[in-house]
C-alpha cells in the first residue's frame, strides 16, 4: 500500500506543470475576444433576405472594431468598412446587433465568402474572425431545346437541352408526349424496342439507331432545388426510306446525262459548233510568207517575183 502511494504522489508530481501552465494559459484568455456564427453556410433563394451570423462571445472592450469583407474569385473587398456598409451591397444590407449582417434581396452575385473580423483592442488576444459561406439559389429559366424534324429510319439522332442560368448547375430529363423517358431505354421494358441515353448533366438524348416509334413530340426540363423550368414541345418525325425512288431518282439523272452527252456529240459532227470564220479559213488558205505571184503572160502562166528570204 505504501508502495502505491508512492506511486500516485509522484504521478501527481509528474502532473503538475501541464495543469498550472493550462492554468496560466486560461487565465491569460480570460476575457479574451471569441467569435461565433448560428449559421456558417446560409442558403437562400434569389431576391430574399439572409442574415450572416457573427457574434462576440467574449471581449473586455466595450466599442471593438467591426469590419466585414466579401471573398470571391480570388478577390477580396470591403463589405463593411468605417462603421459603414461598402461595395455593391451598399444599400442592400445593414448591420445587425453589433457584429451581424444582414442582406435585402440577396442575388447570385451574392454567393462568396464573408469574413468576420472584430479588433479588441483592451483584451489579451485583440483579434478574432470568422468565416460565412453564403450560397444564393437561383431558379432555371426555361431552357433552350434542340430537336431534329425529321430523321430517316436507322439513322442516329441528338437532341439537345441546354440553361444557362439556375444555380446550383440543374440536372436534365426529357419527354415524349407528356411521358417521362428513362435515361436508358435498355432499362425499361417499355422502351425496349428504342435505342437512347439521356446525358442528365449535358442535356443530350442520343438515339443510336431511330425507329418509327420514336416520332413524337419532344421537350426537356431543367431542375434544380429551387424549381424547374421546361422547353416548348417539337415534333420529330421518323420517316421510312424510299429506296425504289432514290433508285429510280438516280437513272433518270443518269439517262438525262447520257441524253446530254449524245445531242452534244451529234451537233459537233453536224458542224453547229464551227465559227464562221473557221470556214473562211477553209475557202481561202493563206498565202506563204515571202512569196509573191505575178502574172507574166495572158494565158496565166505564174513565176516567182523573189524568193524566198532565208
Amino acid at each position: 500500500m505504501a508502495l502505491r502511494r508512492r506511486r500516485r504522489g509522484l504521478l501527481l508530481c509528474a502532473r503538475l506543470p501541464d495543469f498550472f501552465l493550462m492554468l496560466l494559459f486560461r487565465g491569460c484568455l480570460i476575457g479574451a475576444v471569441n467569435l461565433k456564427s448560428s449559421n456558417r453556410y446560409p442558403v437562400v433563394q434569389e431576391f430574399e433576405s439572409v442574415e450572416l451570423s457573427c457574434i462576440i462571445t467574449d471581449s473586455q472592450t466595450r466599442e471593438p472594431r467591426i469590419e466585414w469583407k466579401k471573398i470571391k474569385d480570388a478577390q477580396t473587398t470591403y463589405v463593411f468598412f468605417n462603421n459603414r456598409i461598402q461595395g455593391d451591397l451598399a444599400g442592400r444590407a445593414e448591420l445587425l446587433g453589433k457584429t451581424s449582417l444582414q442582406i435585402w434581396n440577396a442575388t447570385r452575385r451574392d454567393s462568396a465568402l464573408y469574413r468576420c473580423e472584430v479588433v479588441a483592442q483592451d483584451d489579451p488576444k485583440e483579434m478574432d474572425e470568422i468565416v460565412i459561406d453564403l450560397t444564393v439559389q437561383v431558379k432555371p429559366v426555361p431552357p433552350v431545346c434542340t430537336v431534329p424534324k425529321a430523321v430517316p429510319v436507322g439513322k442516329m439522332a441528338t437532341l439537345h437541352c441546354q440553361e444557362k442560368e439556375g444555380f446550383p448547375q440543374p440536372h436534365y430529363s426529357w419527354y415524349r408526349n407528356d411521358a417521362p423517358l428513362p435515361r436508358d431505354s435498355r432499362a425499361n421494358p417499355r422502351f425496349q424496342n428504342s435505342s437512347f441515353l439521356i446525358d442528365s448533366k449535358t442535356g443530350t438524348l442520343v438515339f443510336s439507331a431511330v425507329r418509327k416509334e420514336d416520332s413524337g413530340q419532344y421537350y426537356c426540363m431543367a431542375s434544380n432545388d429551387v424549381g424547374s423550368a421546361k422547353c416548348e414541345a417539337q415534333e420529330m418525325e421518323v420517316y421510312d426510306l424510299n429506296v425504289g425512288g432514290i433508285i429510280g431518282g438516280v437513272l433518270v439523272v443518269l439517262a438525262v446525262l447520257a441524253l446530254t452527252t449524245v445531242g452534244i456529240c451529234c451537233a459537233y459532227r453536224r458542224g453547229y459548233f464551227i465559227h464562221k470564220q473557221d470556214e473562211e479559213s477553209f475557202k481561202n488558205p493563206g498565202r506563204p510568207d515571202g512569196v509573191n505571184y505575178i502574172r507574166t503572160d495572158e494565158e496565166g502562166d505564174f513565176r516567182h517575183k523573189s524568193s524566198f528570204v532565208i
